[in-house]
């Protein structure tokens, strides 16, 4: 088993910079990808961006590329989102996730098997 702990959500300005962070814990060495998700308000859940395990392959949501940034620790079992230049449609409550089961970052959440539960980020406009 794998546990997912997020944190690092909050209410910010739009245009203001906001990083989350993704503990991991358990059978992490089991871990081949992580990624993290997103359910705004009304909205189903989307992809948002995803990392492979050496940190050197990433994917981004068309919405999010060029401000978001992922990037992860393996010797701190921690991922993180880095979130510039925040816009009021990105409120949404973030999800981390991490799949046991895929070597290749995908933006399918059924691949991921291992989910957080969730930090809320607000951005005011």
């Amino acid at each position: 088993q794998v546990q997912l702990v997020e944190s690092g959500g909050g209410l910010v300005q739009a245009g203001s910079s906001l990083r989350l962070s993704c503990a991991a814990s358990g059978r992490t060495f089991s871990v081949y990808i992580m990624g993290w998700f997103r359910r705004a308000p009304g909205k189903e859940r989307e992809f948002v961006g995803g990392i492979n395990w050496s940190g050197r392959s990433t994917y981004y949501a068309d919405s999010v590329k060029g401000r978001f940034t992922i990037s992860r620790d393996n010797a701190k079992n921690t991922m993180y989102l880095q979130m510039n230049s925040l816009k009021s449609e990105d409120t949404a409550v973030y999800y981390c996730a991490a799949s046991s089961t895929s070597v290749v970052v995908t933006t399918t959440s059924s691949a991921y098997n291992y989910w957080g539960q969730g930090t809320q980020v607000t951005v005011s406009s």
